[in-house]
């Protein structure tokens, strides 16, 4: 059965349980504890056979099997123990079960399941088959808008192109901050497997399968789905290389990488649930106060990219950051934080996004290329080459969505391997620094393709997607207010 097959198979049971009030995001997420105990069945089987020592670590009476000798009631009692009890051991298992909840009401419905998982002999499949059945679930999963889950999965084509660019090695670690699923890890070690061309020797193997990457992500359940999405692949060890439920933004990195691919949450303001003395709840702006941080503000966009430049290796270390639009123009905190990462690192590349690629709907995102440099008086960025994607270009989910071929003249003008080398076309022009930092606020929004959609009404976009970016016009105009009377009530 090829990997279309199974995940078609695997998915139609996602429609029964819909009747259930079972989500897709809850229906992947059972998936992958079944799946994942499967799987280490089958591995412990083939130990066994092969006198090997059992590499995984869940206890005989929590295993696979015990599943299978259940029904009704004592099922869903057993399933629900194994779920708990695998959520308190360490490493990996410890992040697929952490906090893991039995969203199966019906134990027949649970036990279709795992008669549907037991069907199939997962470990014959090699990594890249299991990795796509995966990915299948998980793209499809995003689909679902109502779940939310869109905001978690980048678009694999764009991931792919900046990966490309920036070209890993196999030798480095490549970190995501905000990993969602894990999109950019995978993307990252295949390409730097691809690199190597299969000339590692056993010390940089171990390091490319169990340390070159590190992905964290403050949802628990999506830091499962990137775990699982991992292991799938073929990538970790025991101990998994994601953490989850940790907010990133709270304390300065740990250890410096020698790259950050990241694609963090979209929504800029950073807040937090109080409950007032009536009982009501409220939302409170959420500050962080870093000392490696430039200036103090609760937008989210901004704190994350001061976030990954801490992140990095002075010197060496190297970024590609998805941002919304506002980040290159809002004023305050924002240009304070351009102007600094003008100075101390190299923004050599800006690629403008279009609109309908991801599934929050009339998303307006760029994608940030920067290198950290050491100290220094002078500032580091020379030029600013800016690629415009987005100007006369249309794409949807659905009926003309982004393709890996829209990208690669993109992939061209970049000139990975010598940016030196690079020349201006229609779509992808050159500004000097000192151009930039003359702008109003340091204003890094620039185009300057003649927009045909301003010509012509026909041409205009969807009303939802219209309707959207007004919204976001608005609550900006207001986050500016907002900072003017804060500014005022401290004079």
């Amino acid at each position: 059965m090829n990997a279309q097959t199974l995940v078609q198979k695997v998915w139609n049971f996602a429609t029964v349980l819909r009747d259930d009030g079972v989500s897709y995001g809850d229906y992947v997420e059972q998936l992958t504890y079944l799946l994942f105990l499967k799987m280490a069945q089958e591995r412990q089987d083939l130990d066994a056979t092969l006198g090997r020592k059992a590499s995984e670590r869940i206890p005989k009476a929590l295993a696979w099997p015990s599943l299978l000798r259940l029904d009704g009631d004592d099922l869903e009692n057993h399933y629900r123990k194994i779920l708990v009890d695998l959520g308190h051991q360490p490493g990996l298992l410890g992040i697929i079960f952490r906090k893991a909840q039995n969203k199966l009401q019906d134990p027949a419905k649970l036990k279709r399941l795992v008669m549907l998982i037991e069907a199939e002999s997962w470990s014959v499949l090699d990594a890249d088959v299991k990795g796509e059945i995966y990915e299948g679930l998980l793209e499809r999963n995003a689909r679902d808008v109502k779940s939310g889950a869109g905001q978690y999965f980048t678009p694999r084509p764009l991931i792919k192109a900046i990966v490309e660019v920036m070209n890993p090695g196999p030798s480095l670690v490549v970190a995501d901050p905000a990993c969602g699923t894990g999109g950019f890890l995978i993307a990252a070690h295949d390409h730097m497997a691809m690199t190597a061309k299969g000339k590692l020797t056993p010390d940089q193997a171990k390091h490319l399968k169990e340390k070159a990457l590190k992905g964290a992500d403050i949802t628990t359940e999506v830091a499962r789905l990137c775990a699982m999405n991992l292991h799938l692949h073929g990538i970790g060890g025991e101990d998994s290389l994601v953490e989850g439920g940790r907010d990133s933004l709270a304390s300065p990195p740990s250890e410096l990488v020698d790259m950050v691919l990241t694609n963090p949450p979209f929504g800029k303001k950073s807040s937090i649930t109080v409950i007032g003395e009536d009982g009501k709840a409220g939302k409170e702006s959420l500050t962080y106060e870093r000392n490696d941080f430039w200036t103090t503000t609760s937008n989210k966009q901004l704190n994350f990219l001061q976030h990954v430049r801490s992140m990095l290796k002075p010197g060496s270390g190297r970024a590609a950051v998805v941002v919304p639009d506002n980040v290159l123009f809002e004023g305050g905190a924002g240009e304070t934080i351009r102007r600094k990462l003008l100075h101390e690192c190299d923004v050599h590349t800006l690629l403008r996004l279009p609109t309908g690629i991801f599934y929050a709907q009339g998303v307006k995102a760029n994608v940030l290329f920067f290198d950290r440099k050491p100290g220094a008086a002078k500032p580091w960025t020379e030029h600013l080459w800016i690629y415009d994607l987005r100007t006369n270009l249309h794409f949807t989910l659905k009926e003309n969505p982004l393709g890996t071929d829209h990208l690669q003249d993109f992939i061209a003008c970049y000139q990975t391997k010598d940016r030196k080398k690079r020349k201006e076309t229609e779509r992808f022009r050159v500004f000097d620094r000192d151009a930039l930092l003359a702008r109003d606020k340091a204003n890094l929004d620039l185009f300057w393709i003649k927009d045909e959609d301003l010509e012509a009404s026909e041409n205009l976009p969807a009303p939802g997607i219209l309707a959207h970016e007004i919204v976001q016009d608005l609550e900006a105009a207001l986050e500016a207010f907002s900072s003017v009377e804060e500014a005022l009530a401290k004079e």
